[in-house]
């Protein structure tokens, strides 16, 4: 059995990550987290209270075992990363930092993991209320791939999806038609790539199985423009959209991009992982997040 630690595992994709490892049977669990989100995971699951914005409550935690898997799903900032280097030095076999696709910069389409190389990017330290999110995510994988000496894995990924998704980004379309409000969008025909939460899970598991080393890109095959999800949002709810390129600051998209957002997951499928085409599961989310939203209402 594999002894794995989980840095923040109770919500989004961290819950089913663990829920994920649980139906494998392969692994001893740990879910280290401030202890805030009540979740039942039952006897199969350690729970570690910690504060992960403190170097000496993460060390503590690092140093209950030897760990054959660490993932850190709430590292944002280099301070943060640089106290989980010294924290699990000689104590875990394998590090995977959860990333994501905003430390390539502005949107373009196809990013590949060479479009940003935390390995020669210069360190510079400081807690995550001093960078943007991108920044932050970029320092952190520099300091992770610089300082470590343990193997690190930086899963970038694009926005997640899901019905319980706490950002409410795909829920922000769907109500705003539903309720017959303008969505301000500057570029409706840029395309943009996602994941859902599921497969952000499964992935990570699977890294966690692998060999891979060094920043891995992970996205569903394929990417919609704007327009194309807007026209399916209508024929979901039945009612039309009312697409602006600019609105007020609350009406704005949350996608609103002006060029094209997607990257390449060619690293991940040489090395032999599948993902799941985009418009498998996204159709079907969009009429699972409608019906939701109706019965709220």
């Amino acid at each position: 059995m594999q002894k794995v630690l989980i840095l923040g595992g109770t919500r989004f994709f961290g819950k089913r990550l663990v829920d994920h490892l649980l139906w494998e049977g392969k692994s001893q669990i740990t879910v280290a987290t401030r202890g805030k989100m009540r979740v039942d995971f039952g006897s199969e699951v350690n729970r570690i209270k910690m504060d992960r914005e403190d170097p000496q409550s993460l060390a503590k935690v690092a140093q209950t075992d030897q760990w054959d898997v660490v993932y850190d799903n709430i590292c944002f900032s280099p301070d943060a990363a640089k106290s989980a280097c010294e924290a699990f030095a000689g104590r875990t076999k394998r590090y995977i930092l959860t990333s994501t696709l905003s430390v390539y910069g502005d949107p373009k389409p196809g990013f590949t993991e060479d479009d940003f190389d935390p390995y020669i990017y210069p360190l510079q330290y400081g807690n995550h209320e001093q960078f943007s999110y991108g920044e932050g995510k970029r320092l952190a994988e520099a300091v992770f791939f610089q300082e470590a000496d343990f193997p690190v894995v930086a899963m970038r990924i694009p926005i997640v999806l899901g019905i319980d998704d706490y950002t409410r980004r795909l829920h922000f379309h769907i109500e705003h038609v539903q309720k017959g409000k303008p969505i301000g969008m500057p570029n409706p025909e840029a395309e943009i790539g996602f994941i859902n939460s599921t497969e952000a899970a499964r992935f990570l598991a699977w890294l966690g199985h692998s060999s891979i080393t060094g920043p891995v890109n992970a996205a569903s095959q394929g990417a919609i423009t704007l327009s194309e999800m807007m026209k399916l949002i209508e024929s979901v709810t039945g009612m039309q959209s009312q697409i602006l390129s600019e609105t007020g600051k609350e009406d704005m998209s949350p996608f609103g991009i002006s060029e094209s957002w997607t990257m390449s997951t060619d690293k991940a499928e040489q090395a032999g992982y599948t993902f799941e085409s985009l418009m498998d599961w996204f159709p079907g989310l969009v009429r699972e997040v409608a019906l939701a939203l109706q019965s709220e209402s």
